[in-house]
Parts: structure tokens; C-alpha cells; sequence
């Protein structure tokens, strides 16, 4: 019997004796279990609320886990944004998963146009807990094999864009993609304040004095009509549609929409709409004043990511050295499932990703949206997991399931951990890579919450930051100790 087998047959044990003990085993809904429940006590209703709450699952009736895989960096970029000019980031802008996927990892990408999938873990300062890591990795591109894009920019002109570090950034960030392009790629430009107009209808990328002219003729005029803004840079896309190429529109904005349809889920409808027939959506957002939840909603409901930039160094990552990450496709409606042992894992805690999670049924369900993954991607999710007194063997298996972007013809992968894998300590014997995943989650952890995770406070995560930082030669996690410095002095 394979080791996926085993676990799926073990989870239907134990869910068999939960029935006979008079427990339901069809509610849709996964059961929760308090942290502390002595003597295998029947959790009240209050308990069980709690638990749910605190986002941890009892494996024996519930154990697995199934999450679309998401890309978004914008959380990070916007608070590092925020604490850097003397502030605290909102808690309800802290996303965990996007603090720790704005880190470089060093997966081994896999040899053909799929996943890898890549476990470790290490126990816990607390007693019989551990942190498990799932990592998964598609193959870089080469650029010269990377397929035509067809890209409408919808370039948000309004009043609050007239802000120092807004429009003349995003001009900055537009030229820097077009001196980029290749000569299968073209350009169309729609710029929106209150209502929406073409300043460039689909363009050559050879044709780049006329692209850089028309940048920078964009300046700023009125309100913020987004609604009107996607349409016609939508309308403009599926005109232009090239089935061989990848389609895209990439909306540079601060996400304040104030007129128009303001509503938001009007505006989800279209873009949704429109990634049902592969036109999909880069959002990069900007702006001391940021829309956040809009931005991030959008991406989702658009097939594509949300990105934040607030500096020139910023703009050169997402459209010089990211490129074709951002731009092509590996991968449509990616998940990833991770079935827990619940002979070994007592009880399990996803880290982030709260609005990506979906049902375990619709796992292998491939009109259920999932995640839009580029070449040479990366996404990591991190689990909480209490193990059972002497837990020996496979913890869990992980598989990501995915459509081929051309084909839709689906692929699946998957990877299982051992007991014996983990590292006795998550400081001291793990990867620096990984102890660097871990200091990022718990620092959105510390900010949303001010709960801790792996036993250690902000001052204890500036220290590890610090030095990972020397050892892995990496700036971005220098600035991230410097980050958590930052917000520990504002108490």
C-alpha cells in the first residue's frame, strides 16, 4: 500500500469510529478541536467555536487541507511600505502566505512544464509541535521561448494619482516593461479617471517610440471611475485576443474607486467574466493611501496576481527581472491538497491563506477555479501541526493539481513527508531558507494577531532575521530584520 493510501485509509478508520461513537462524519463543515481537551472530553459548542476560530483542525475527523495556490506579494509590499514611513499596517492587510512568498526559495524546478513539490519540517520549542512546510515550483522560462503577449495597460490618471511616487512611478514602471518586450509582443493603453479612453490601440512592441510617447502622455485628470476603467481596457483586450498568445491586462492603481460602479462585485463579475475567456489580470498597486482588499480581490477573481510597487528598484523587480513570471502562464486553477496522518498528526494549523481555501471535494474538480501560476514561480504555505505522542512515520503526503494553460488537460504531482525528515530544531538544524519562511510568518503573525510562533517574540524574529541575512547574502532579508526592528518599537 503506497503511503497516500495508507493515510486516506487510516482517516477512514477513524472516521468510522467517530460515527460509531455517535460523532457525524457528513457534516460539510470541518470539525475543530480546542488546544486543550484532557481526557478525550466532548467539546462544548463555545470550545468548538474557539477552536474554529484559532484555525486549528482535528485530523482524526478532518484531515485534509486544500487551498488554490496564490502569487500575491502586494501585503508585504505595502506594509513594508507603511512601516518604513513610521507606521502600523491595518491587521485586516496582513496576509501571512504573501509576506513569506515575497522571499526568494531554492526549490529544484522540475524538468518539464509541471510542479515540484518540495516538504521539510522541524519540531517546535513547544512540546510535540512542529512547523511543516510545503513548497512547490514551476521551471523557468527561457526567454526567447516565452510566447507572445498580447498586454492592455489600464493606467488609473485620477486626482489621488497626482501624489508624489503614484503616476510618475507607474510611467516609470511602463516604460521599463516595454524597453523588455520582445517583437511578438503588443501593447494597447487605456487611461481612466472619470470616464475611460484609448491613448494607443493595440501596438507592436517594435514600435516603441510611438509606446514611450504615448506613456508619457499620460497625466492626471479627475475621479476614479475603475469600473469604467476595466471595462473598456477589457473591451480593448478581447478585440485584440490572439488565441496563441498569452492575453493579459495589467492595471496600475491606487485601488480607490469612488465613482462608477463602486460596489465591487459589479466590477468582479466582468473581470471574472473576462478570465473565463483567458484574458487574465495583473494588478500593481501604488500609493501612500492604497486600496488593498479591492486590488487583492480583483487579482483573485481575474486569474492573475496582485503586486505592490513603491520604488523604482520595485518596478525594475516586477517588469525587468520578473518578466516572464509575470507575464506567461505554467499553469491554470492550481491547488494543492495535503492529506494529514491522523494516526501521527494530532491536529494541524494552515498559516495564512484563509480566503484560498476551498472544499476537499472540489480538489479534482477542474471547473472550480484555482490558482494562475507563471515560469519559475514559487509558493510556499507553512502548518502548524501537533503530533501525537510517539508519531513515527508518514506525517503527510502534499499534491498540486493543475491544467495545462494551452490544453486544460490536467496534471498532478505529489511528495510525502516522514517523522524522521524533521529537524529536531527549527533554529538551529533547519535550512536557512526555511527559517527565513518562518520569521516572515511569524512577523505578519506579530502584526495581525501579536500571537507568536515558534516561541519567539518581534525582538527574538529581528535577531534570526539578522542573521540569516548574513547568511544567505540576501538584502531582502536584511530589510526584513530592519522591518521588524521598525515595528517593535512602535510597541
Amino acid at each position: 500500500m503506497n503511503p497516500r493510501t495508507l493515510a486516506i485509509a487510516l482517516a477512514v478508520i477513524a472516521l468510522l469510529l467517530t460515527a460509531a461513537c455517535g460523532g457525524s462524519s457528513t457534516s460539510s463543515r470541518p470539525a475543530a478541536e480546542p488546544r486543550n481537551n484532557p481526557g478525550n472530553a466532548v467539546p462544548s459548542q463555545a470550545q468548538d467555536q474557539e477552536a474554529a476560530a484559532a484555525g486549528e483542525r482535528d485530523t482524526t475527523a478532518d484531515q485534509i487541507s486544500t487551498f488554490a495556490l496564490d502569487v500575491d506579494t502586494a501585503s508585504y509590499g505595502y506594509a513594508r511600505r507603511i512601516l518604513q514611513e513610521g507606521g502600523r499596517p491595518e491587521p485586516g492587510q496582513i496576509r501571512p502566505e504573501e509576506f513569506v512568498n515575497s522571499f526568494r526559495q531554492d526549490y529544484k524546478e522540475p524538468g518539464d512544464d509541471g510542479f515540484t513539490v518540495h516538504m521539510d519540517g522541524a519540531r517546535m520549542p513547544e512540546n510535540g509541535t512542529a512547523l511543516i512546510r510545503v513548497g512547490l515550483q514551476t521551471r523557468r522560462a527561457d526567454p526567447e521561448a516565452r510566447r507572445p503577449a498580447n498586454l492592455t495597460f489600464v493606467v488609473d490618471v485620477s486626482g489621488s494619482m497626482g501624489e508624489p511616487g503614484r503616476l510618475d512611478l507607474v510611467r516609470e514602471a511602463l516604460h521599463k516593461l516595454v524597453d523588455q518586450l520582445g517583437p511578438g509582443d503588443q501593447v494597447s493603453i487605456v487611461a481612466f479617471s472619470t470616464q475611460a479612453r484609448l491613448i494607443l490601440s493595440m501596438t507592436p512592441a517594435t514600435g516603441r517610440d510611438q509606446l514611450h510617447a504615448a506613456i508619457d502622455r499620460l497625466g492626471v485628470e479627475d475621479s476614479t471611475n475603475l469600473e469604467t476603467g476595466l471595462t473598456a481596457g477589457y473591451a480593448e483586450a478581447a478585440r485584440a485576443f490572439r488565441p496563441a498568445a498569452t492575453n493579459r491586462v495589467i492595471l496600475l492603481s491606487d485601488g480607490l474607486a469612488n465613482t462608477g460602479d463602486t460596489s465591487w462585485q459589479g466590477i468582479l463579475d466582468r473581470v471574472a467574466e473576462s478570465a473565463g475567456r483567458q484574458i487574465t489580470l495583473l494588478c500593481v498597486g501604488v500609493g501612500r493611501d492604497y486600496g488593498d482588499e479591492l486590488m487583492e480581490q480583483l487579482a483573485d477573481n481575474g486569474d492573475g496576481a496582485a503586486v505592490y510597487v513603491s520604488s523604482v528598484d520595485d518596478a525594475r523587480k516586477v517588469f525587468v527581472e520578473q518578466l516572464a513570471t509575470n507575464l506567461d502562464l505554467r499553469a491554470r486553477d492550481a491547488k494543492a491538497q495535503v492529506v494529514f496522518n491522523p494516526s501521527a498528526v494530532e491536529s494541524y494549523h494552515l498559516i495564512g491563506y484563509e480566503n484560498r481555501q476551498i472544499a476537499a471535494e472540489d480538489f479534482r474538480d477542474d471547473t472550480k477555479d484555482g490558482g494562475e501560476i507563471g515560469p519559475g514561480h514559487s509558493v510556499t504555505a507553512l502548518y502548524e501541526v501537533r503530533l501525537r505522542s510517539g508519531a513515527s512515520g508518514q506525517l503527510a503526503t502534499a499534491t498540486v493539481r493543475w491544467q495545462d494553460p494551452d490544453t486544460r488537460g490536467p496534471g498532478e504531482t505529489s511528495r510525502s513527508l516522514e517523522s524522521a525528515d524533521l529537524s529536531a530544531s527549527v533554529w538551529r538544524e533547519s535550512s536557512p531558507r526555511f527559517q527565513v519562511d518562518v520569521v516572515a510568518a511569524a512577523f505578519a503573525e506579530y502584526l495581525r494577531t501579536r500571537e507568536e510562533i515558534a516561541g519567539v517574540g518581534a525582538r527574538e524574529l529581528a535577531g534570526h532575521a539578522t542573521r540569516l541575512a548574513a547568511s544567505t547574502e540576501d538584502a531582502a532579508v536584511t530589510e526584513l530584520a530592519g522591518l521588524i526592528d521598525r515595528a517593535a518599537s512602535l510597541g
